[in-house]
This record gives C-alpha cells, structure tokens and sequence, in this order.
C-alpha cells in the first residue's frame, strides 16, 4: 500500500545488499515457470484489443493528478468505459490511494464504495502525515462514495448487503494479498454481471507481473479463468463473463493504434 516508502526502502536495500536483484529477478522468473506449467499461458493472459472491447473508445478523465502510483489514464478510462456499457450500478475498489479511479467511475455509477488501510495503520508505517493525507483526495467529498476504512482481508463485506457488478481490485499486489482479494471478489460479485478488474498484473501494458497472475489464476474459480483476460494499452486483467476476440501478447509489437489525449490543468 505504502508506494513510496517500499520504493526507497527497496532501493536502499538493493544498495547495501546487491545479490537481492538475483533474487528479485529469480522470483519473477520462477512464477513465470509456474503460470507456464500450472496454467499453459507462456506468454501471460490472452489479450483483448481495447478497441474490439469499445468500438468507439472516448473517455474524459478528470480528475487525474499525473503523480506517483496512479493507474494509467487508459486505465481509468477502462473502469468508467466497463461502468457505462455494462450499466454498472454498484461498484467496490479494493485500494484507493487518490481516490482518481473511484471519483471518476462515480461520475457514471449510482453506488460506489471503497476500501482502504485506516489512516492509523498507514501511519504506523510512514511518518509522512501528506502521504496520509493524500489518500481519497478527489473522492473523500462525493455524495455517492462511500468510504470504508478497513483491512480488506479481515473487512465483513457481507455487512454491506450488496451484490457488486464491477469490481476493481488494486489494493496490496502480493502473492497472498491479491489471492484473498480475489476470492473475496469472486463470492460478492453480482453473478448476471460479473466483471472484475485487476490492476498492476503488469508491469508494463507490454510486460507481466507474474506475481500477481499467479495470485490471480490459483484464487479463481477454474470454470471462470478461460474468462480473465489481459487488456491491452492498459496494465488491467479483466474477468467477462463472456467470449471475446483475443490475441497473443506479444512486447515491442508495433502500435496498431493512437490515443488522443487534451491536457487542461485545474488548481484543486
């Protein structure tokens, strides 16, 4: 959760202990044995073109802060794409940070809730009062979000009463935080809709976190992982309940496709 403070922490580490990029390295390398072995998948999910997804793909993202750990703009533009044309009325986010993605996925659902560390807990692990500070910035004052401070691993979403139709899971990215993540999303789904979105399964729109894909395969249901696919130009695995077009990923392919993108700066 704590972005920038694992960031400089790993660095420092990596600086007094340089054997520990093997070990960084190795680590990604024997997942991908894995997912390769347990799953036939060699070259991470099957792809599906954001554009066979939404023939006419415009989104506007506002707010996005361009800083530190946030999703990509197509990321974003991906969550309120799925919310509009899946008539997505009751969304959960596991993992707000800023609180960009939620504030713009609220602009076109009825009932969002987020779920994040209590401020308390982020401060037991950074001294930093603004990097608290910054969690739910853009999201803290909409009438529609509904903020839970909690553990999403010991949270009682039961509590909540709600089938959820879209569900954006960016919370902790390891191995078992993720797998929790996972299953918990699968109970709570809405079953007619189901879609789940994962965030930082990749490393890059081009390269796999397989850490996280790993997590991600282990928890599903197996009649549901023929369904979980990688969304291209964004760093998101989506769960449809449906067959679509894919395509093999495939890094340094040469770009099929453009995005416009208008730059309007607001003082907050």
């Amino acid at each position: 959760m704590h972005k920038i403070k694992k960031f400089f922490s790993g660095l420092l580490l990596l600086f007094k202990n340089p054997w520990l990029m093997n070990e960084i390295l190795h680590h990604g390398e024997d997942n991908r044995k894995i997912v390769a072995k347990r799953y036939k998948l060699y070259a991470g999910l099957p792809t599906i073109d954001i554009m066979h997804l939404f023939p006419q793909f415009e989104e506007t993202i506002e707010p996005y802060a361009f800083l530190e750990g946030g999703s990509l703009p197509t990321d974003i533009a991906l969550l309120k794409a799925l919310a509009k044309k899946y008539a997505v009325e009751n969304y959960l986010e596991i993992g707000t940070w800023r609180g960009e993605s939620v504030a713009n996925v609220a602009s076109v659902v009825k009932n969002c809730y987020t779920v994040n560390l209590p401020d308390m807990h982020i401060l037991d692990v950074t001294e930093n009062t603004d990097y608290v500070k910054s969690h739910k910035f853009f999201s803290q004052n909409l009438p529609n979000v509904t903020h839970i401070a909690a553990n999403s691993h010991e949270f009682d979403f039961d509590s909540l009463k709600t089938k959820f139709d879209l569900i954006f899971i960016d919370g902790d990215h390891h191995y078992d935080a993720v797998k929790k993540d996972t299953e918990t999303a699968f109970r709570i789904v809405n079953s007619e809709k189901s879609i789940i979105v994962w965030h930082d399964c990749m490393t890059s729109p081009e390269h796999v976190r397989w850490e996280v894909l790993l997590a991600i395969l282990d928890s599903c249901p197996p009649d549901k992982r023929k369904h979980i696919y990688h969304v291209s130009n964004t760093m998101c695995a989506v769960y449809l309940n449906e067959e679509v077009e894919t395509n093999e990923l495939v890094p340094y392919r040469l770009p099929d496709k453009y995005f416009s993108i208008k730059v309007t700066g607001k003082k907050v």
